[in-house]
């Protein structure tokens, strides 16, 4: 495609236009707290226009009176095991403990442990911090933990459990069954976000249809961007879309928790990542494009912009209002007034329509792609003729 798109550019004199990247014409949501920064410039490199909502923020740890009384109890009571679960929550826990002056006492304390990392970066700051780790699971998984220390026997054994801001279903009700006391090290407070204007932001968006999918990494923030919904009064509406509408994709099955309890489908990488993350979506929101072969030419319509022969072509909103309405029937002639309908704002005057037309059409610098039908309306000019597996169309 790109070929053609330099040969196009040659045959008429003009520059090539550049290859479109997988998310150009997408919108994405991201409500994470802690590495928004890199999971938009992963986005915003592949194309996407990204809306950060962050749904959480996180206690600094020299600030969380609860960790400090953890790390004292432990420090006088030492614990038999320590499960370390996240590498910048493990290496958060040893810098706070440092700040309040117990950094040398919780290494002491940890050096004389079973220690277990979950995953290869925690590992790394466990070895970062001078200490050795007993064991790590090759799959990352907290129930393979959970497995090794059941089958170790937990009876009468205290663990200490870094929490990680997730939810663990069934593993420290495990443990306690079994007979161990647990006590968790809460190394991420989550609490509501100061300036909560974003989130009402992106829930407008999803509820507009103005995302193409909305991100979450971690279960707390999608437990959060469901609870401001239901405090506007607009949480049925907000599930109709991210069940139908609006492609919903989690960095884990852990993080998807809260969002299946309310039967709202989401998607995971198998590495659960944000490298992986980001690669799903590309290549998820482009399948979902439809094709139309209309006028010799081919048409893609994604969120804010349309792709014309491989030439990415942004659309303004009233254009894709239009854009989408009629590419719903696509080769049947639209009224002006069902158009009008779909205009936002345009209140009963089809002039607007026209203008909004005009628009739309050096938008997408192929005129000849809506045809004018006289006092009936506006139609895509599809090729009733042209291979639908050629140009990708249904």
């Amino acid at each position: 495609m790109y070929e053609q798109q330099q040969e196009h550019g040659e045959q008429e004199g003009t520059a090539p236009a550049p290859a479109v990247r997988p998310l150009d014409g997408f919108t994405v949501g991201v409500t994470a707290a802690r590495r928004a920064e890199e999971l938009g410039a992963l986005l915003e490199r592949r194309g996407a226009q990204v809306l950060h909502a962050p749904a959480l923020r996180i206690v600094p740890l020299p600030d969380d009176t609860e960790l400090l009384a953890v790390t004292g109890d432990l420090i006088a009571h030492p614990p038999d095991v320590v499960v370390a679960t996240t590498a910048i929550g493990f290496r958060g826990w040893v810098e706070a403990a440092e700040g309040w002056g117990l950094g040398e006492a919780l290494l002491d304390r940890l050096t004389g442990v079973e220690l277990l990392a979950r995953g290869p970066k925690v590992r790394g700051a466990i070895r970062a911090a001078g200490l050795t780790e007993k064991w790590s699971p090759a799959s990352e998984s907290m129930a393979e933990v959970l497995d090794r220390l059941l089958a170790e026997g937990v009876s009468g054994r205290r663990v200490a459990l870094q929490l990680h801001g997730e939810p663990l279903p069934g593993f420290v009700e495990a443990l306690r069954a079994g007979g161990a006391e647990v006590i968790g090290v809460p190394v991420y407070r989550w609490m509501p976000p100061e300036d909560i204007a974003p989130v009402d932001r992106l829930l407008d968006a999803v509820l507009a249809r103005g995302l193409d999918a909305v991100t979450f990494t971690s279960a707390p923030a999608a437990a959060s961007l469901l609870r401001r919904a239901r405090e506007r009064g607009i949480r049925e509406d907000v599930l109709a879309a991210l069940r139908q509408d609006v492609l919903v994709v989690c960095v884990g099955p852990v993080t998807a928790l809260p969002l299946h309890e309310e039967e709202i489908p989401t998607l995971q990488p198998e590495r659960f990542r944000l490298g992986p993350l980001v690669q799903l979506l590309c290549k998820e929101l482009p399948s979902r494009v439809r094709a139309f072969p209309v006028a010799g030419q081919r048409l893609e319509i994604r969120g804010h912009a349309a792709v014309v022969d491989g030439a990415l072509r942004p659309v303004p909103p009233a254009g894709m209002a239009l854009l989408r309405t009629l590419a719903r029937r696509p080769g049947w002639v639209v009224s002006r007034a069902e158009l009008l309908r779909a205009l936002p704002g345009a209140g009963s005057d089809e002039h607007a329509v026209e203008t909004a037309m005009a628009r739309l059409r050096v938008a997408l610098g192929a005129p000849k792609l809506i045809q004018t039908v006289v006092k009936r309306g506006y139609r895509l000019s599809l090729d009733p003729h042209a291979e639908s597996d050629k140009y990708g169309g249904e």
